[in-house]
């Protein structure tokens, strides 16, 4: 990882995200502080954030035990919705105690200069000799790495964050997550 300093979040994909859910048979969900503090959100619902024990990192109201099903509508959203799987680490940082389904709507990582988050493990490549420049992946990052200048896809990958919602938007499969 290229980030000198862990903070509490990091960026993960939503394949990550399933293999991190995948390791857990019990599953607590509460209220995503953010949207709970802010004038709401009008990009996904406010249960989302996801933590694998009862005392986890999260910052929001109403936790409570949730099924498999109940995850799997939560991880169904994030696809739906367009959401950054940001895992949140234990008070020691030696665990992933959970995951946040975050958005630029409303997520304080995204609208308060001052949170901070790491990279994760993946950078987007980009085919641009294959890329269309319809500008949708532009739509879904936002990190500011992908930027339309002129009708042309520009990349600026010190701003990649690894989360993929680029490729997952990609019509023409021009855009890989590879090891950063």
């Amino acid at each position: 990882m290229d980030n000198k300093e862990l903070f509490m979040h990091y960026v993960c994909t939503l394949g990550e995200a399933k293999e991190l859910i995948n390791k857990h048979d019990k599953f607590w969900v509460s209220n995503c502080g953010c949207r709970e503090g802010g004038p709401g959100c009008k990009q996904s619902r406010t249960d989302v954030c996801l933590m694998f024990s009862f005392e986890g990192g999260s910052s929001g109201s109403n936790p409570h035990e949730i099924s498999q099903a109940e995850v799997d509508d939560i991880v169904k959203e994030a696809i739906d919705k367009k959401l950054v799987s940001r895992p949140f680490r234990n008070n020691d940082f030696t665990d992933t105690d959970g995951i946040c389904f975050c958005c630029q709507d409303c997520c304080g990582y995204f609208t308060d200069a001052n949170e901070h988050c790491n990279k994760g493990k993946f950078i987007e490549k980009t085919d641009l000799d294959s890329c269309t420049h319809c500008g949708l992946c532009e739509q879904v990052c936002y990190f500011q790495a992908r930027k339309m200048v002129e009708g042309k896809l520009t990349i600026d990958r010190e701003n990649c964050y690894g989360c993929g919602l680029c490729e997952s938007v990609c019509p023409v499969e021009c855009i890989k997550m590879t090891p950063r």
